[in-house]
C-alpha cells in the first residue's frame, strides 16, 4: 500500500536524521566542545538509501502572509530558522510554534536572523488564513514569513531539510509532517536541527545561532 511505503520511508529518514543529530548536534556533548569550533554542515539524506549527500537548500518561491513572494533571495546575507506546520494541526504544531515564538522573541532585535514557516496544508492555509494566524502570533512579516505554495514543492523542499511533509488521510489532521526546527546558514546549508516540541531544544538552537553568527564576524 502507498501509505505503508511512505511510513517506512518516513521511519528511515527519521532514524537517519536522529543519527546525524546525534553525531553533529548532541546537546550533552556540546558543553565539552571547543566554543570556537564551527557548527558542522548537515548533509541531505537520500530518501531511498539514507546515505548523506552534500547539498544546499534548493531554489524556492512561496507566497507569505502579506501576499509577498518569498525566495532564497529573501534570506540573502541572513541565517534563518525554518519549520513545517499547519494552522489546525491537532498534535505537535502548537508546541513547535510556541518554541518558534520563544526564539523569535529572543531574536526580535537581531536583523541577521529570520524565520520561515512552511504550511503543509495547501487547501485551508490560504494567504488570508496565514495573515490571521500571523496576527494571533503577533509577529512581523519582515522577521517571520509564513508561506504556502504547491504541495509538490513543499514536499520537495522538505527533503532538503531532512524533514517530511505529505498528505496522509490516516494522520492526525490529514497531513504527516515532522516537527524539527531547522537552522540554515547564509549559503543555504543546513547547520543544526532541534526537536521543536521541546523548549530545551529551542534553547540549544539559540546557542547554535550565536555560534553560527560568530562565523560571520
Amino acid at each position: 500500500m502507498k501509505f505503508e511505503k511512505f511510513t517506512k520511508l518516513t521511519i528511515l529518514l527519521i532514524g537517519a536524521t536522529i543519527f546525524f543529530i546525534g553525531c553533529f548536534n548532541d546537546g550533552k556533548n556540546r558543553e565539552n566542545t571547543d566554543k570556537n569550533t564551527p557548527l558542522p554542515i548537515i548533509p541531505k539524506l537520500d530518501r531511498k538509501t539514507g546515505e548523506p549527500i552534500e547539498h544546499t537548500i534548493r531554489p524556492f518561491a512561496f507566497m507569505n502572509q502579506d501576499s509577498q513572494m518569498v525566495t532564497n533571495a529573501t534570506f540573502k546575507d541572513k541565517i534563518y530558522v525554518a519549520d513545517f506546520f499547519f494552522i489546525h494541526c491537532p498534535t505537535i504544531c502548537p508546541k513547535v510554534k510556541s518554541n518558534m515564538k520563544y526564539m523569535y522573541n529572543e531574536l526580535i532585535d537581531n536583523d541577521d536572523v529570520l524565520f520561515l514557516s512552511h504550511s503543509v496544508d495547501t487547501k485551508y492555509d490560504t494567504v488570508p488564513a496565514l495573515k490571521e494566524y500571523a496576527k494571533k502570533l503577533e509577529i512581523k512579516t519582515e522577521k517571520w514569513h509564513l508561506v504556502t505554495g504547491e504541495m509538490r514543492d513543499i514536499e520537495r523542499i522538505a527533503e532538503d531539510y531532512n524533514s517530511s511533509a505529505k498528505e496522509d488521510p490516516s494522520a492526525p489532521g490529514g497531513i504527516d509532517h515532522s516537527g524539527y526546527l531547522l537552522l540554515v546558514d547564509k549559503k543555504g546549508h543546513l547547520r543544526s536541527m532541534a526537536r521543536g516540541t521541546e523548549r530545551e531544544e529551542a534553547e540549544r538552537m539559540l546557542k547554535d545561532i550565536d555560534k553560527l553568527l560568530k562565523e560571520y564576524e
